[in-house]
């Protein structure tokens, strides 16, 4: 597959995802807008403030759903001179408005059921408004499980978030109706106190949403299940020994770039070099449609029993550290007797810089007359 064949199913794929995220989130508009209609119009007759404050968190959802649209479309705009890498991170933006929608709807709800609490009015329910408020239920859990099932099947954080609120505003309607029939039954009004106690679950919902889109936008480690991917697609090239360092940067859902060392036999010509770089990136992007910007290169002795032998000894004494993960890049120039090599040191050791220094100290004890040149490398998929 040539770069136009690679780029137009790229863009097609993308076209696809965005017409589904629309039509999805259209349809949550269209639900939301006649379910708001519906429970104010009940709200209003029976007293209920439940029932109005669940209305409202619909006309929320509907603006949720309006959000995801314009985020969406925002995000597929074509790479410019300013945001070369695109605009696909705008969608963890929309999430993020989501999130502080939910959260806004959970505080109003609370401020609202204290002052229910303290001024409590008397509601008035007939049979047609719970029948109401009992399809509203089964609604709101449909949509709320289609929303966020076409989320995860998209990669779309804002549909899920979407889909998450609905299916607690189905959470709140159920809760709503028990409280209506509990007054049918025994003339006692809970749905303040129900509502107070429905809030506090909103609020934090809207806050772990919030945690997750502001942690996608600091950056998060690589996806261990598509680094793994990576290297062993990389790993199957004839000529690699050894893949490293694979470094992934994320612009937006299923947007990916980034780098990654290999190993090859210090016999490898340029020409040849040249030609397996070529063909691992191609590979990687048909794959995993990660685009690897930058490949570099380790080489490895190959040729000669004594500097093999020197390679076990100081992967031996790598190893007998704690919180040392892995040992690549090895290399010994005897032209100038330079041992050079890079080391994994995981985020579990309790001081990583005094780690590798002691890592390097010992190996410099046991090879006093070669100069080191020790690396130390991070995995940015460590679990």
């Amino acid at each position: 597959m040539n770069s136009k064949q690679k780029m137009d199913a790229a863009t097609g794929k993308d076209l696809s995802r965005e017409k589904t995220i629309v039509r999805t989130s259209i349809i949550g508009i269209i639900a939301n807008v006649f379910l708001a209609a519906f429970k104010a119009m009940i709200g209003l007759m029976s007293h209920s403030i439940a029932i109005v404050l669940d209305a409202v968190n619909n006309i929320s959802d509907a603006g949720s759903s309006l959000i995801t649209i314009v985020g969406t479309k925002l995000a597929g705009k074509e790479p410019d001179k300013k945001h070369p890498f695109g605009y696909g991170r705008i969608e963890y933006l929309s999430a993020m408005i989501i999130s502080i929608l939910v959260l806004y709807a959970g505080l109003t709800s609370l401020v609202e059921s204290v002052k229910q609490i303290i001024r409590p009015e008397t509601p008035d329910y007939s049979v047609l408004s719970l029948i109401i408020v009992a399809v509203a239920v089964v609604v709101k859990i449909l949509l709320g499980r289609y929303v966020k099932g076409v989320g995860v099947k998209v990669n779309s954080d804002s549909l899920i978030n979407s889909g998450e609120d609905a299916t607690l505003d189905s959470i709140i309607s159920a809760s709503t109706l028990v409280a209506a029939v509990i007054f049918q039954i025994f003339h006692v009004s809970l749905e303040a106190w129900l509502g107070a106690a429905i809030s506090l679950v909103i609020i934090k919902s809207g806050v772990e949403m919030l945690k997750g889109t502001i942690s996608q936008i600091l950056g998060e480690r690589n996806d261990p299940e598509l680094a793994a991917g990576i290297k062993q697609t990389v790993n199957s090239f004839p000529d690699v020994q050894g893949a490293y360092d694979l470094v992934l940067n994320n612009y937006g859902p299923d947007t990916w770039n980034g780098s990654i060392h290999i190993a090859v036999p210090d016999t490898c010509s340029a020409d040849h070099l040249d030609r397996l770089i070529r063909g691992i990136q191609a590979e990687v992007y048909r794959k995993h449609r990660v685009i690897l910007t930058a490949i570099g290169v380790y080489s490895v002795n190959t040729r000669d029993e004594e500097i093999l032998a020197v390679q076990e000894k100081v992967r031996e004494i790598v190893f007998s550290h704690p919180h040392v993960k892995q040992m690549h890049g090895f290399y010994l120039n005897k032209e100038d007797s330079t041992i050079r090599f890079d080391i994994v040191v995981s985020f579990n050791a309790k001081d990583r810089r005094a780690l590798y220094n002691e890592v390097v100290a010992d190996v410099q004890r046991a090879f006093p007359d070669h100069p080191l040149q020790v690396a130390m490398d991070t995995d940015f998929s460590e679990e």
